[in-house]
């Protein structure tokens, strides 16, 4: 799996029809910077209005995820996410001319060879994993449905989907690898049963279902007038069913091809919790309002760890920033700088590193015999890593002095002793207006908060 953020290098775009608007459109993936994530807007609208790809933004489940923000609605969109989230991309604006993605060939392949004409793009800042702390499971007894994230430093998923249905049977479809997305799983098309057909129809549904756009299975004896009706409705001179009971003898791409598309639109749907994830997924008889629900729940746990946020240091992942490039965004230098790297970057958080050493030249004078790290001493290593944060948002940060505005609420929770590696975590408050930023602040050792603060800074350039 990736460790920094990746965007598309160009623009590119697709066109087609809507499964269930009927309605033409086009479809622009477009770059975006980091801390982005999946954007829809709707250029067709005044005011070209964002729709952010949020779990909490689903208004509907027929048949497909919608999604609704500032007036403005997206349906269909988990192929569209599957597609992105299969090649590893964190930051896409994914601009469209009409209320729903292009169904293309039913799949999400189309939009995967689209992107990969112009390329991915590798960003200077770590992905945001969201990684499954514990078991998290979501049961409906009465559809026999049951959903489950083991904890894993993988992402992996395992669908079952049972039918009971004599031509496609009991299915299971997994992905072992999410890079093997674009392979195993993305060709997999939409499908659905010919008793569901007519009443998806009547529902003013499948406006855009075409026989090239998905799979329909019989599974029960049609007469001719039954299959002259059905010509009609979708447009064809005529249709026939193949012996095993696939619709005008349309040929699978897999054996287990609607497992496989299963596995894709639970892809698709838990790309909405805005994180990608590592985990574990199993999935018995998953449908969109079990993954959206599902989602909801990974969700709330992982707003409910930002909340006490515990940030992870791992020494194998290379740093966002090195000292050099600390050095060269910040003014401070010895005996004053007070990280050593930054291990995350994004728009509103940053996240930084402290080994502390007995031959910090503090230890001199306190205490002798009793090295204990001073508390305004930790405090300037939060606003340190505050500076980071706040200096990311101009192009040329060297061109700056960053200066402490105030502290609130300062508080010492454990002693930093020589040996101990302090991780320094600021959050924005607010929007950063007129140069002036306010942040949260917190030191953890050992997963512990050892000081916390809230800060104000103000950065100004040098020749003002």
């Amino acid at each position: 799996m990736n460790d920094k953020q990746h965007t598309i290098q160009a623009p590119v775009t697709v066109r087609g029809i809507g499964l269930h608007t009927g309605v033409e459109a086009t479809m622009t993936f477009c770059p975006a910077p980091v801390g982005h994530g999946y954007k829809f807007q709707r250029v067709d609208m005044p005011g070209q209005p964002i729709v952010d790809a949020d779990v909490d933004n689903v208004v509907d489940l027929s048949r497909g995820t919608t999604i609704e923000q500032n007036g403005a609605r997206v349906n269909t969109v988990e192929h569209t996410l599957a597609a992105l989230v299969g090649l590893q991309l964190d930051n896409v604006l994914i601009q469209l001319s009409g209320p729903e993605p292009p169904i293309m060939d039913g799949s999400s392949a189309e939009f995967i060879k689209a992107i990969e004409t112009v390329g991915l793009q590798e960003q200077n800042a770590l992905r945001n994993y969201y990684e499954i702390p514990e078991s998290i499971r979501y049961v409906d007894n009465a559809r026999g449905v049951e959903i489950a994230a083991l904890p894993l430093s993988d992402y992996r998923l395992t669908v079952m989907v049972d039918y009971n249905s004599p031509v496609l049977g009991s299915q299971h479809a997994t992905l072992t690898d999410i890079g093997l997305f674009g392979e195993e799983i993305a060709s997999s098309r939409t499908f659905c049963f010919l008793h569901e057909l007519e009443m998806l129809y009547k529902n003013n549904l499948i406006r855009g279902g075409d026989l090239s756009n998905a799979i329909v299975v019989v599974d029960r004896v049609v007469s001719d007038d039954e299959l002259t009706d059905l010509a009609k409705m979708l447009g064809k001179p005529r249709v026939s069913v193949k012996k095993e009971g696939i619709l005008n003898n349309v040929d699978l791409r897999h054996k287990n091809e609607p497992a496989r598309h299963k596995l894709l639109d639970l892809v698709g749907d838990l790309a909405l919790v805005g994180r990608p994830l590592k985990g574990q997924i199993l999935a018995a008889r998953p449908g969109h309002a079990a993954n959206v629900a599902f989602a909801k729940k990974i969700k709330k746990k992982m707003l409910e760890a930002r909340s006490n946020p515990v940030p992870v240091y791992d020494l194998n992942r290379e740093p966002v920033m090195d000292i050099n490039r600390i050095m060269q965004v910040l003014p401070h230098r010895y005996p004053f700088m007070m990280i050593d790297k930054v291990i995350h970057l994004d728009d509103q958080v940053v996240t930084a590193v402290k080994n502390v050493s007995i031959n910090e030249p503090f230890f001199q004078g306190h205490f002798p015999g009793n090295p204990v790290m001073p508390g305004v001493l930790q405090i300037e290593g939060l606003a340190q890593t505050g500076g980071i944060l706040v200096m990311n948002t101009v192009p040329d940060p060297e061109n700056y002095w960053q200066y402490f505005l105030g502290i609130e609420n300062a508080r010492f929770r454990k002693k930093v002793l020589p040996g101990d590696t302090i991780i320094y975590h600021c959050q924005l408050l607010a929007p950063i207006k007129r140069g002036i930023a306010k942040m949260r602040g917190q030191a953890f050792v050992n997963g512990k908060v050892v000081c916390e603060a809230e800060m104000s800074a103000a950065i100004v350039r040098k020749d003002a």
